[in-house]
C-alpha cells in the first residue's frame, strides 16, 4: 500500500517554517538592489532564469515586478527568443547570455567567450552583483520549485 501523498508546503508555510532563510535571501536580494544596476534589467534576468529551471511562483512574481516597473511587453513576451528578437540592448543581451550560461553550468562550462561580452558591458563590481542576483533566483527557483509554491497570479488577471 503506497503512502497518501501530502500536499507541498507553500510560501506562507515556507516563511513560518524558514524565517532564517527568507531574511538570509532578502539580504541578498537588497546587497543587489543597492548595488546601482538597473531594476529592470534584473528583473529580466530573474524572470529568464526562472524560464529555463521552470518555476511557475518566480516567474509570475517577478512577472509581476517587472510589469509594476514598465518594461516593455515585447521584451517580456520575446524573452526565451532573446538573442533573435532583435530588440535588447548590447547590455542585456551580454547579461542574458551570463544568465543562461550560469544557469545551465552542470551541463556545459561557461565560456569565455560570453564572460568576455560581460566584460565589455558591465564593470567588475557589476559583474559581482549580477552574480549574485543569478545565484540568488537560482536558489529560489530550487526552493519555490520544488515545493511547488502556487504562483501569485494578480488579482486583475483572474
Amino acid at each position: 500500500m503506497k503512502p497518501e501523498i501530502i500536499g507541498r508546503s507553500d510560501w506562507n508555510q515556507f516563511e513560518k517554517i524558514a524565517p532564517e532563510v527568507v531574511a538570509a535571501m532578502g539580504e541578498l536580494g537588497k546587497a543587489v538592489s543597492n548595488s546601482g544596476l538597473e531594476k529592470p534589467l534584473t528583473e529580466l534576468l530573474k524572470i529568464r532564469v526562472s524560464q529555463i529551471n521552470g518555476c511557475a511562483f518566480c516567474l509570475q512574481y517577478h512577472l509581476n515586478l517587472a510589469r509594476k516597473l514598465g518594461i516593455e511587453a515585447a521584451k517580456l513576451d520575446l524573452l526565451p527568443t532573446w538573442r533573435d528578437a532583435g530588440i535588447y540592448t548590447p547590455r542585456e543581451q551580454a547579461a542574458l547570455a551570463w544568465a543562461e550560461s550560469l544557469t545551465l553550468m552542470a551541463a556545459q562550462h561557461v565560456s569565455d567567450d560570453v564572460y568576455q561580452a560581460l566584460q565589455n558591458e558591465f564593470t567588475e563590481s557589476e559583474i559581482a552583483f549580477l552574480t549574485s542576483a543569478i545565484g540568488a533566483i537560482n536558489a529560489w527557483n530550487r526552493i519555490a520549485g520544488a515545493l511547488q509554491f502556487a504562483p501569485p497570479i494578480p488579482k486583475s488577471s483572474l
